[in-house]
């Protein structure tokens, strides 16, 4: 590592308090906020102890709208394109609900894709008879898209709905790509993006997706409780949110109501003010270290972390795709991967595991067994790396 990004890392190591009590590789999970984020949401906490929830609020208003410029910044997006929204699974939901889907319509999806969303398919199969379609995964683990395109070409496919990178794997799938032949069979696209939002360079039109949805806790560093959606303008602007309420419609007449025009009418009226600033300062903070650094920096601390966990006797790493991402996922031949994230924890490294059902079909195509995840990101150390090889290589001379 050279001087520069050594003196850099120690200034996000010095700007993130936790670093100082935890080796945290779960940042998959919910990553470690830096100091502007926590200073966002305390101060305006106090500012509402102090004067009011509602006060508070009128006196955040300019921030508060800047919120919005800064995810457009991050993902390439105009800001009436960005609704704030208490979480990614019900950012996905909104833009998910929000398309009238009759009986016959066809959803492709991909292997790898979470059980919050693969639900939804399931109930809407249930009740108004749509058709699951799940697109195969090529040689490198990514879906294939040869055969996308064939499925997409169906005149009853209505959406393609995939997640960008899965949770129990570090696969990138090709969005971009994936966006193409969505515009070339005038098919919906909506990308799952939590865990790529933060970690990875997204821009939403080089990918041509309709909806994205991304959550602040994960690789962004923000909140929890915070999340957003991306609605195009010039393909969602006819599609009616599932719920709304008197923030996301105005009550004109007695038997009518007009929705928003912009994305904010996916969202509802009450909200985490606070962890919205706190979200706006963690996409401030991303910009200013630049999303191509980050990634840079976080593929490359997991290359280095799957070839370290490989020398490892009776660990195996499960990670596929062509440039795999900062999720890295590993087993023990004997320790279950609870056991082993659960020991690594009263050591203060952080870890979480992947069970079969948050991704059903990758598991159980795969054959997978329960799966440790480590996931790096940019305020990483070698040393970190180091610390948790030696805690596993310990761990696992302790039960032989």
């Amino acid at each position: 590592m050279n001087t520069d990004i050594e003196d850099e890392v120690t200034r996000w190591r010095a700007e993130t308090p936790g670093c100082r009590n935890v080796v945290h590789l779960n940042n998959a999970g919910s990553s470690l906020p830096p100091s502007p984020v926590l200073d966002a949401v305390t101060r305006h906490l106090r500012l509402e102890a102090e004067y009011g929830g509602y006060e508070a609020a009128d006196a955040a208003a300019g921030a508060l709208e800047q919120v919005y410029a800064s995810i457009g910044t991050l993902i390439g997006a105009d800001a009436a394109e960005v609704a704030l929204v208490e979480n990614a699974t019900r950012a996905w939901d909104m833009a998910f609900y929000s398309i009238p889907f009759a009986p016959g319509d066809r959803v492709l999806t991909c292997v790898s894709e979470y059980a919050s969303n693969y639900l939804a398919f399931l109930q809407l199969r249930d009740s108004r008879g749509v058709e699951i379609v799940v697109v195969p995964d090529d040689d490198a683990g990514e879906i294939d898209l040869d055969a996308l395109a064939r499925a997409a070409s169906h005149e009853r496919t209505r959406l393609i709905a995939i997640t960008h990178i899965p949770t129990n794997g570090g696969v990138v799938n090709p969005a971009a790509e994936v966006g193409r032949i969505a515009r070339e069979n005038g098919v919906l696209y909506l990308l799952d993006a939590c865990q790529s939002v933060g970690q990875l360079e997204v821009d939403v039109d080089a990918i041509g997706c309709d909806f994205l949805s991304a959550t602040g806790r994960k690789f962004l560093r923000g909140p929890r409780g915070t999340g957003f959606l991306y609605a195009r303008a010039a393909t969602t602007a006819d599609l009616h949110p599932p719920l709304i309420d008197l923030h996301a419609a105005t009550w004109v007449t007695r038997d009518s109501y007009e929705l928003r025009p912009d994305a904010r009418r996916f969202e509802n009226w009450e909200s985490y003010v606070a962890g919205r600033l706190g979200l706006g300062a963690a996409a401030d903070y991303a910009l200013a270290i630049g999303l191509d650094r980050i990634e840079t920096r976080v593929v490359a601390l997991a290359a280095r972390l799957r070839a370290m966990l490989t020398e490892i006797p009776g660990i195996t790493v499960y990670d596929k795709g062509r440039r795999p991402s900062g999720i890295v996922t590993f087993a023990h031949d004997r320790l279950r991967a609870q056991r082993i994230s659960g020991r690594l924890r009263e050591q203060r490294v952080n870890t979480s595991y992947a069970k079969a059902s948050s991704t059903r079909l990758d598991h159980e195509r795969r054959g997978l067994p329960e799966l440790v995840r480590a996931s790096v990101h940019y305020f990483t150390t070698d040393g970190e790396l180091e610390e948790l090889t030696r805690a596993l290589r310990k761990m696992i001379d302790e039960d032989s």
